[in-house]
Protein backbone atom coordinates (compact mmCIF):
# COMPACT_ATOMS: atom_id res chain seq x y z
CA UNK A 1 0.00 0.00 0.00
CA UNK A 2 3.00 2.22 0.74
CA UNK A 3 4.29 2.32 -2.63
CA UNK A 4 0.86 2.90 -4.28
CA UNK A 5 0.41 5.49 -2.26
CA UNK A 6 3.79 7.18 -3.05
CA UNK A 7 2.77 6.42 -6.44
CA UNK A 8 0.16 8.98 -6.74
CA UNK A 9 1.40 12.00 -7.20
CA UNK A 10 2.98 10.97 -10.46
CA UNK A 11 -0.21 9.69 -11.69
CA UNK A 12 -1.69 13.16 -11.38
CA UNK A 13 0.93 14.81 -12.73
CA UNK A 14 1.16 12.12 -15.37
CA UNK A 15 -2.52 12.57 -16.13
CA UNK A 16 -2.35 16.21 -16.36
CA UNK A 17 -0.13 16.41 -18.88
CA UNK A 18 -2.55 13.77 -20.70
CA UNK A 19 -0.67 10.91 -20.98
CA UNK A 20 -2.04 7.60 -21.89
CA UNK A 21 -3.48 5.29 -18.62
CA UNK A 22 -0.73 2.32 -20.53
CA UNK A 23 2.19 4.59 -20.30
CA UNK A 24 0.87 5.28 -16.37
CA UNK A 25 0.90 1.82 -15.65
CA UNK A 26 3.92 1.01 -17.63
CA UNK A 27 5.99 3.52 -15.09
CA UNK A 28 4.22 2.85 -12.25
CA UNK A 29 5.87 -1.27 -13.07
CA UNK A 30 9.03 0.53 -12.76
CA UNK A 31 8.53 2.80 -9.95
CA UNK A 32 7.36 0.28 -7.80
CA UNK A 33 10.16 -1.88 -9.09
CA UNK A 34 12.19 1.83 -7.43
CA UNK A 35 10.37 1.48 -4.25
CA UNK A 36 11.34 -2.08 -3.48
CA UNK A 37 15.01 -1.22 -3.27
CA UNK A 38 16.13 -3.22 -7.08
CA UNK A 39 18.64 -1.68 -8.99
CA UNK A 40 17.89 -3.41 -12.11
CA UNK A 41 21.58 -4.42 -12.41
CA UNK A 42 22.36 -7.88 -13.92
CA UNK A 43 25.18 -9.73 -12.67
CA UNK A 44 27.70 -11.74 -14.60
CA UNK A 45 26.63 -15.17 -12.27
CA UNK A 46 22.83 -14.97 -14.27
CA UNK A 47 24.57 -15.12 -17.58
CA UNK A 48 26.28 -16.83 -20.13
CA UNK A 49 28.40 -15.73 -22.84
CA UNK A 50 27.41 -16.34 -26.31
CA UNK A 51 30.15 -18.16 -28.76
CA UNK A 52 28.56 -18.13 -32.28
CA UNK A 53 25.62 -17.04 -33.36
CA UNK A 54 24.25 -17.37 -37.07
CA UNK A 55 26.09 -14.99 -39.56
CA UNK A 56 24.62 -13.24 -42.61
CA UNK A 57 27.78 -12.96 -44.68
CA UNK A 58 26.99 -17.51 -44.82
CA UNK A 59 23.19 -16.68 -45.40
CA UNK A 60 21.98 -18.63 -48.75
CA UNK A 61 21.87 -15.80 -51.13
CA UNK A 62 18.06 -17.61 -51.78
CA UNK A 63 17.06 -15.75 -49.19
CA UNK A 64 16.99 -12.37 -50.45
CA UNK A 65 14.23 -13.50 -52.75
CA UNK A 66 12.51 -14.48 -49.67
CA UNK A 67 12.85 -11.23 -48.28
CA UNK A 68 11.38 -9.14 -51.80
CA UNK A 69 8.77 -11.32 -51.59
CA UNK A 70 7.58 -10.08 -47.90
CA UNK A 71 8.16 -6.41 -48.73
CA UNK A 72 4.51 -5.66 -48.85
CA UNK A 73 3.79 -6.64 -45.43
CA UNK A 74 7.14 -4.86 -44.41
CA UNK A 75 8.04 -1.41 -43.04
CA UNK A 76 10.62 0.87 -41.83
CA UNK A 77 10.32 2.17 -38.18
CA UNK A 78 12.82 4.57 -37.60
CA UNK A 79 13.69 6.17 -33.63
CA UNK A 80 13.49 9.99 -34.67
CA UNK A 81 13.03 11.72 -30.84
CA UNK A 82 16.62 12.82 -30.69
CA UNK A 83 17.67 16.37 -31.16
CA UNK A 84 21.43 17.17 -31.99
CA UNK A 85 22.42 18.54 -29.17
CA UNK A 86 25.90 17.14 -28.68
CA UNK A 87 26.72 18.32 -32.00
CA UNK A 88 25.15 21.73 -31.09
CA UNK A 89 22.10 21.41 -32.99
CA UNK A 90 18.47 22.44 -31.63
CA UNK A 91 16.19 20.63 -33.65
CA UNK A 92 15.92 16.74 -34.56
CA UNK A 93 19.27 15.39 -35.93
CA UNK A 94 18.20 14.01 -38.87
CA UNK A 95 17.39 17.19 -40.49
CA UNK A 96 21.30 17.81 -40.74
CA UNK A 97 22.59 17.52 -43.89
CA UNK A 98 24.97 14.41 -44.70
CA UNK A 99 25.90 13.63 -48.51
CA UNK A 100 25.46 15.93 -51.15
CA UNK A 101 23.13 18.18 -49.83
CA UNK A 102 21.00 15.42 -48.65
CA UNK A 103 19.95 15.15 -44.65
CA UNK A 104 19.62 11.83 -42.69
CA UNK A 105 15.41 11.93 -43.08
CA UNK A 106 16.29 12.69 -47.25
CA UNK A 107 18.08 9.48 -47.60
CA UNK A 108 15.51 7.16 -44.77
CA UNK A 109 12.90 8.72 -47.21
CA UNK A 110 14.66 7.53 -50.57
CA UNK A 111 15.52 4.07 -48.84
CA UNK A 112 11.84 3.35 -48.07
CA UNK A 113 10.92 4.77 -51.86
CA UNK A 114 13.19 2.14 -53.15
CA UNK A 115 12.19 -0.59 -51.35
CA UNK A 116 8.33 0.51 -51.64
CA UNK A 117 7.74 0.20 -47.95
CA UNK A 118 6.07 2.69 -46.04
CA UNK A 119 7.86 4.72 -43.70
CA UNK A 120 7.25 5.52 -39.75
CA UNK A 121 8.94 7.66 -37.37
CA UNK A 122 8.95 7.46 -33.53
CA UNK A 123 9.32 11.23 -33.16
CA UNK A 124 9.53 13.01 -29.82
CA UNK A 125 7.18 15.75 -28.86
CA UNK A 126 10.64 18.17 -29.63
CA UNK A 127 11.08 16.83 -33.35
CA UNK A 128 7.56 16.36 -34.58
CA UNK A 129 6.72 19.46 -36.45
CA UNK A 130 9.98 20.01 -38.24
CA UNK A 131 10.63 16.64 -39.41
CA UNK A 132 6.74 16.43 -40.69
CA UNK A 133 7.44 19.49 -42.67
CA UNK A 134 10.98 18.00 -44.03
CA UNK A 135 8.72 15.14 -45.26
CA UNK A 136 6.60 17.18 -47.18
CA UNK A 137 8.68 16.90 -50.62
CA UNK A 138 7.90 12.81 -50.37
CA UNK A 139 3.54 12.51 -49.59
CA UNK A 140 3.44 9.75 -51.46
CA UNK A 141 5.03 8.24 -48.06
CA UNK A 142 1.82 9.03 -45.88
CA UNK A 143 -1.03 7.98 -48.31
CA UNK A 144 -1.54 4.78 -46.29
CA UNK A 145 0.03 4.94 -42.94
CA UNK A 146 0.86 7.64 -41.11
CA UNK A 147 4.11 8.98 -41.26
CA UNK A 148 4.50 8.94 -37.40
CA UNK A 149 3.85 8.17 -33.61
CA UNK A 150 5.00 10.12 -30.60
CA UNK A 151 6.99 8.47 -27.29
CA UNK A 152 5.81 9.17 -23.74
CA UNK A 153 7.59 11.18 -21.34
CA UNK A 154 8.14 10.23 -17.69
CA UNK A 155 8.61 12.08 -14.69
CA UNK A 156 12.28 12.07 -12.86
CA UNK A 157 12.40 11.08 -9.63
CA UNK A 158 14.08 12.21 -6.49
CA UNK A 159 16.51 10.25 -4.66
CA UNK A 160 16.07 11.61 -1.31
CA UNK A 161 12.61 10.56 -0.90
CA UNK A 162 11.14 8.69 -4.75
CA UNK A 163 8.84 11.40 -5.15
CA UNK A 164 8.54 13.54 -8.16
CA UNK A 165 11.33 15.71 -9.22
CA UNK A 166 10.64 19.81 -9.55
CA UNK A 167 12.36 22.44 -10.74
CA UNK A 168 10.35 25.98 -11.38
CA UNK A 169 12.74 27.25 -12.85
CA UNK A 170 12.65 24.83 -15.84
CA UNK A 171 9.73 22.64 -15.86
CA UNK A 172 10.62 20.46 -18.61
CA UNK A 173 13.46 19.70 -16.57
CA UNK A 174 11.17 17.53 -14.31
CA UNK A 175 10.19 14.97 -16.92
CA UNK A 176 12.48 12.79 -19.27
CA UNK A 177 12.16 10.40 -21.95
CA UNK A 178 11.84 6.63 -20.93
CA UNK A 179 14.85 5.45 -23.13
CA UNK A 180 13.94 3.66 -26.48
CA UNK A 181 11.97 0.82 -24.94
CA UNK A 182 9.02 2.99 -25.21
CA UNK A 183 8.42 1.95 -28.48
CA UNK A 184 6.07 -0.68 -27.89
CA UNK A 185 3.83 1.02 -25.28
CA UNK A 186 3.79 4.09 -27.89
CA UNK A 187 2.55 1.70 -30.22
CA UNK A 188 -0.07 0.57 -28.61
CA UNK A 189 -1.06 4.28 -27.38
CA UNK A 190 -1.37 5.97 -30.57
CA UNK A 191 -2.64 3.62 -32.73
CA UNK A 192 -0.14 2.85 -35.11
CA UNK A 193 -0.07 -0.84 -34.20
CA UNK A 194 -3.51 -1.40 -34.83
CA UNK A 195 -3.23 0.60 -38.39
CA UNK A 196 -0.05 -1.20 -39.11
CA UNK A 197 -1.90 -4.20 -38.48
CA UNK A 198 -5.38 -3.64 -40.19
CA UNK A 199 -3.47 -2.68 -43.66
CA UNK A 200 -1.82 -6.08 -43.58
CA UNK A 201 1.82 -5.38 -42.16
CA UNK A 202 3.62 -7.95 -40.28
CA UNK A 203 7.02 -6.99 -40.01
CA UNK A 204 8.66 -3.92 -38.49
CA UNK A 205 12.37 -2.87 -39.10
CA UNK A 206 13.39 -0.88 -36.80
CA UNK A 207 16.34 1.42 -36.84
CA UNK A 208 18.21 4.36 -35.32
CA UNK A 209 17.47 7.54 -37.47
CA UNK A 210 21.49 8.13 -37.36
CA UNK A 211 22.56 4.71 -38.20
CA UNK A 212 23.66 5.23 -42.16
CA UNK A 213 24.53 1.15 -42.13
CA UNK A 214 20.68 0.66 -41.21
CA UNK A 215 19.34 0.14 -44.53
CA UNK A 216 17.09 -2.47 -45.50
CA UNK A 217 17.95 -5.76 -45.89
CA UNK A 218 16.15 -8.25 -48.52
CA UNK A 219 18.06 -11.37 -46.79
CA UNK A 220 18.02 -10.31 -43.33
CA UNK A 221 14.00 -9.83 -44.03
CA UNK A 222 14.13 -13.72 -45.78
CA UNK A 223 15.74 -15.35 -42.85
CA UNK A 224 13.21 -13.48 -40.45
CA UNK A 225 10.00 -14.52 -42.62
CA UNK A 226 11.53 -18.25 -43.01
CA UNK A 227 12.47 -18.83 -39.38
CA UNK A 228 9.52 -17.40 -38.31
CA UNK A 229 10.91 -15.20 -35.63
CA UNK A 230 8.97 -13.18 -33.29
CA UNK A 231 11.88 -10.91 -32.60
CA UNK A 232 15.32 -10.95 -34.23
CA UNK A 233 18.72 -8.83 -33.16
CA UNK A 234 21.26 -7.98 -35.23
CA UNK A 235 24.76 -7.99 -33.34
CA UNK A 236 28.26 -7.28 -34.72
CA UNK A 237 31.67 -8.09 -33.13
CA UNK A 238 32.66 -5.89 -30.11
CA UNK A 239 35.91 -4.29 -31.11
CA UNK A 240 37.73 -1.94 -28.17
CA UNK A 241 35.81 0.93 -29.00
CA UNK A 242 32.90 -1.29 -28.29
CA UNK A 243 33.77 -1.82 -24.52
CA UNK A 244 31.37 -0.08 -22.63
CA UNK A 245 28.22 -0.89 -25.08
CA UNK A 246 25.58 -2.87 -24.39
CA UNK A 247 26.58 -6.80 -25.10
CA UNK A 248 24.13 -10.06 -26.02
CA UNK A 249 24.16 -13.09 -23.69
CA UNK A 250 21.79 -15.43 -22.80
CA UNK A 251 20.42 -16.08 -19.06
CA UNK A 252 21.57 -19.21 -16.71
CA UNK A 253 17.92 -19.49 -15.58
CA UNK A 254 16.10 -20.29 -18.96
CA UNK A 255 18.53 -19.64 -21.79
CA UNK A 256 16.45 -16.98 -23.45
CA UNK A 257 18.70 -14.25 -24.82
CA UNK A 258 19.23 -11.40 -22.70
CA UNK A 259 20.99 -7.86 -23.66
CA UNK A 260 22.60 -6.18 -20.96
CA UNK A 261 23.47 -2.35 -20.90
CA UNK A 262 26.41 -0.36 -19.07
CA UNK A 263 23.97 1.15 -16.72
CA UNK A 264 22.56 -2.68 -15.58
CA UNK A 265 26.26 -3.96 -14.84
CA UNK A 266 27.15 -4.37 -11.31
CA UNK A 267 30.81 -2.40 -10.48
CA UNK A 268 32.19 -5.75 -9.21
CA UNK A 269 31.67 -7.34 -13.21
CA UNK A 270 32.81 -4.45 -14.98
CA UNK A 271 35.91 -6.27 -16.02
CA UNK A 272 33.81 -9.37 -17.38
CA UNK A 273 31.15 -7.09 -19.11
CA UNK A 274 33.94 -5.50 -21.07
CA UNK A 275 36.02 -8.50 -22.22
CA UNK A 276 35.39 -8.47 -25.71
CA UNK A 277 36.67 -11.73 -25.27
CA UNK A 278 34.14 -13.19 -23.32
CA UNK A 279 31.18 -11.08 -24.16
CA UNK A 280 31.60 -11.01 -28.25
CA UNK A 281 28.36 -9.62 -29.72
CA UNK A 282 26.94 -5.94 -29.36
CA UNK A 283 23.37 -4.68 -30.13
CA UNK A 284 23.62 -2.42 -33.06
CA UNK A 285 19.96 -1.74 -32.20
CA UNK A 286 18.72 -2.97 -35.55
CA UNK A 287 15.56 -5.27 -34.80
CA UNK A 288 13.01 -7.31 -36.66
CA UNK A 289 9.85 -7.54 -35.20
CA UNK A 290 6.78 -9.80 -36.19
CA UNK A 291 3.94 -6.91 -35.28
CA UNK A 292 1.36 -9.90 -34.36
CA UNK A 293 3.39 -11.19 -32.10
CA UNK A 294 3.96 -8.05 -30.48
CA UNK A 295 0.20 -7.82 -30.12
CA UNK A 296 -0.30 -10.71 -28.80
CA UNK A 297 2.75 -10.25 -26.04
CA UNK A 298 0.90 -7.05 -25.28
CA UNK A 299 -2.22 -8.35 -24.88
CA UNK A 300 -1.16 -11.02 -22.76
CA UNK A 301 0.48 -8.28 -20.20
CA UNK A 302 -2.74 -6.26 -20.18
CA UNK A 303 -0.58 -3.53 -22.21
CA UNK A 304 2.36 -3.25 -19.96
CA UNK A 305 5.57 -5.24 -21.64
CA UNK A 306 7.76 -5.52 -19.03
CA UNK A 307 11.10 -5.02 -20.13
CA UNK A 308 14.09 -4.66 -17.50
CA UNK A 309 14.65 -1.33 -16.35
CA UNK A 310 17.49 0.70 -16.36
CA UNK A 311 17.86 2.97 -13.46
CA UNK A 312 20.08 5.74 -14.38
CA UNK A 313 21.49 8.65 -12.13
CA UNK A 314 21.25 11.64 -12.65
CA UNK A 315 21.43 15.62 -11.29
CA UNK A 316 17.94 17.07 -12.05
CA UNK A 317 18.99 19.85 -14.13
CA UNK A 318 21.91 18.34 -16.31
CA UNK A 319 24.07 21.33 -16.81
CA UNK A 320 24.07 21.92 -12.70
CA UNK A 321 25.94 19.44 -10.55
CA UNK A 322 24.83 21.29 -7.65
CA UNK A 323 21.07 20.08 -8.67
CA UNK A 324 19.30 17.52 -6.79
CA UNK A 325 19.90 14.26 -7.52
CA UNK A 326 17.39 11.76 -9.31
CA UNK A 327 16.80 8.81 -10.90
CA UNK A 328 15.34 8.55 -14.59
CA UNK A 329 13.77 5.65 -15.28
CA UNK A 330 14.25 4.08 -18.59
CA UNK A 331 14.49 0.68 -20.66
CA UNK A 332 15.86 -0.27 -24.15
CA UNK A 333 13.92 -1.78 -27.10
CA UNK A 334 16.68 -4.43 -27.39
CA UNK A 335 15.51 -5.44 -24.29
CA UNK A 336 12.45 -7.57 -25.28
CA UNK A 337 14.98 -9.84 -26.91
CA UNK A 338 14.25 -11.95 -23.77
CA UNK A 339 10.76 -11.83 -23.37
CA UNK A 340 9.73 -13.34 -27.01
CA UNK A 341 9.12 -16.68 -27.29
CA UNK A 342 11.07 -17.49 -30.70
CA UNK A 343 13.45 -14.41 -30.76
CA UNK A 344 16.94 -14.77 -32.23
CA UNK A 345 19.92 -12.89 -33.25
CA UNK A 346 22.44 -12.08 -36.34
CA UNK A 347 26.14 -11.48 -36.72
CA UNK A 348 26.19 -9.10 -39.41
CA UNK A 349 29.08 -6.89 -40.89
CA UNK A 350 30.32 -3.76 -39.27
CA UNK A 351 28.74 -1.78 -42.10
CA UNK A 352 25.47 -2.17 -40.36
CA UNK A 353 26.35 -0.51 -37.71
CA UNK A 354 27.50 3.42 -39.48
CA UNK A 355 26.02 5.80 -36.49
CA UNK A 356 27.16 9.49 -36.95
CA UNK A 357 27.28 10.62 -33.22
CA UNK A 358 29.82 13.90 -33.45
CA UNK A 359 31.75 16.17 -35.78
CA UNK A 360 34.52 13.60 -36.19
CA UNK A 361 32.02 10.77 -38.22
CA UNK A 362 29.94 13.68 -39.88
CA UNK A 363 33.36 15.19 -41.57
CA UNK A 364 34.14 11.45 -42.97
CA UNK A 365 30.52 10.54 -43.92
CA UNK A 366 30.63 14.12 -45.83
CA UNK A 367 34.17 13.34 -47.91
CA UNK A 368 34.76 11.35 -51.00
CA UNK A 369 35.48 8.51 -48.69
CA UNK A 370 32.12 7.52 -49.08
CA UNK A 371 29.53 7.43 -52.05
CA UNK A 372 25.72 7.60 -52.16
CA UNK A 373 24.86 4.60 -54.06
CA UNK A 374 22.14 4.18 -56.44
CA UNK A 375 19.89 2.60 -54.18
CA UNK A 376 20.22 5.24 -51.73
CA UNK A 377 22.42 3.87 -49.24
CA UNK A 378 25.92 5.21 -47.93
CA UNK A 379 28.88 3.03 -48.98
CA UNK A 380 32.78 3.50 -48.74
CA UNK A 381 33.96 4.67 -51.96
CA UNK A 382 34.94 1.75 -54.19
CA UNK A 383 38.03 3.56 -55.29
CA UNK A 384 39.32 3.31 -51.82
CA UNK A 385 42.14 0.70 -51.52
CA UNK A 386 42.45 1.16 -47.44
CA UNK A 387 40.06 -0.78 -45.20
CA UNK A 388 39.36 1.68 -42.52
CA UNK A 389 38.80 5.55 -41.92
CA UNK A 390 39.30 7.33 -38.34
CA UNK A 391 38.64 11.32 -38.31
CA UNK A 392 39.85 12.41 -34.87
CA UNK A 393 39.40 16.21 -34.74
CA UNK A 394 40.11 18.64 -31.28
CA UNK A 395 37.01 19.16 -29.62
CA UNK A 396 38.34 22.15 -28.31
CA UNK A 397 37.56 23.57 -32.24
CA UNK A 398 35.16 21.11 -34.04
CA UNK A 399 32.83 20.28 -30.90
CA UNK A 400 30.03 21.95 -32.42
CA UNK A 401 28.46 21.54 -36.36
CA UNK A 402 28.68 25.53 -36.42
CA UNK A 403 32.43 25.25 -35.56
CA UNK A 404 32.74 22.29 -37.86
CA UNK A 405 31.74 24.20 -41.16
CA UNK A 406 33.34 27.38 -40.53
CA UNK A 407 36.49 25.53 -40.35
CA UNK A 408 36.24 23.26 -43.59
CA UNK A 409 33.86 25.98 -45.47
CA UNK A 410 34.47 24.52 -48.63
CA UNK A 411 33.43 21.24 -47.17
CA UNK A 412 35.32 17.85 -46.22
CA UNK A 413 39.05 17.65 -47.81
CA UNK A 414 39.39 14.72 -49.98
CA UNK A 415 39.87 11.66 -48.36
CA UNK A 416 39.84 8.47 -50.11
CA UNK A 417 43.30 7.72 -49.75
CA UNK A 418 43.49 8.72 -46.36
CA UNK A 419 43.63 6.51 -43.05
CA UNK A 420 43.79 8.40 -40.19
CA UNK A 421 43.11 12.18 -40.06
CA UNK A 422 44.08 13.75 -36.71
CA UNK A 423 44.10 17.63 -36.50
CA UNK A 424 45.27 19.38 -33.19
CA UNK A 425 44.41 23.19 -32.58
CA UNK A 426 42.39 25.68 -34.32
CA UNK A 427 42.98 24.85 -38.40
CA UNK A 428 40.92 25.99 -41.34
CA UNK A 429 40.81 23.69 -44.39
CA UNK A 430 41.18 25.72 -47.70
CA UNK A 431 39.76 24.65 -50.92
CA UNK A 432 40.30 20.89 -52.97
CA UNK A 433 42.81 20.26 -49.63
CA UNK A 434 43.86 16.35 -49.90
CA UNK A 435 44.57 14.06 -46.72
CA UNK A 436 46.46 10.78 -47.78
CA UNK A 437 47.92 7.94 -45.29
CA UNK A 438 48.17 8.80 -41.50
CA UNK A 439 47.53 12.61 -41.88
CA UNK A 440 48.34 14.46 -38.68
CA UNK A 441 48.28 18.37 -38.65
CA UNK A 442 48.69 20.28 -35.26
CA UNK A 443 48.83 23.74 -34.42
CA UNK A 444 50.32 24.94 -31.18
CA UNK A 445 50.94 28.97 -31.61
CA UNK A 446 47.64 29.33 -29.91
CA UNK A 447 46.26 31.53 -33.57
CA UNK A 448 43.84 30.17 -35.93
CA UNK A 449 46.80 28.46 -38.83
CA UNK A 450 45.17 27.61 -42.06
CA UNK A 451 45.55 24.60 -45.22
CA UNK A 452 46.29 26.79 -48.33
CA UNK A 453 43.74 25.62 -51.06
CA UNK A 454 44.97 22.23 -53.18
CA UNK A 455 47.95 21.62 -50.36
CA UNK A 456 48.54 17.93 -50.18
CA UNK A 457 48.81 16.40 -46.34
CA UNK A 458 50.62 12.98 -45.88
CA UNK A 459 52.46 12.16 -42.56
CA UNK A 460 52.96 15.11 -40.04
CA UNK A 461 52.84 18.89 -40.59
CA UNK A 462 53.06 21.39 -38.10
CA UNK A 463 51.47 25.11 -38.40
Amino acid sequence: MAVKADFAPFAARMRAEKLPEIAIRTFAFYYEQLAAGETGLIPESSLQPIAELPDLEQLPPALAQTGRSALSKTILLKLNGGLGTGMGLARAKSLLAIKDGLTFLDIIARQAQHSGVPLVLMNSFSTRADTLAALAPYPELGKRIPLDFVQHKVPKVRQADLAPADWPQDPDLAWCPPGHGDIYTALVTSGMLETLLAHGYEVAFVANADNLGAALDPTILGYFVANRLSFLMEVADRTGADRKGGHLARSTRDGRLVLRESAQCPAEDEDAFQDIGRHRFFNTNNLWLNLPALKQLLDERNGVLGLPMIRNSKTLDPRDPSAPKVYQLETAMGAAIALFAGAGALRVPRTRFAPVKSCDDLLAVRSDAYVLTDDWQIAPNPARALASLVVRLDARYYHLIDDLEARFPFGPPSLVDCERLTVTGDVRFGRGVTCRGVAEIANHTGRPATIADGEVVAGILNR
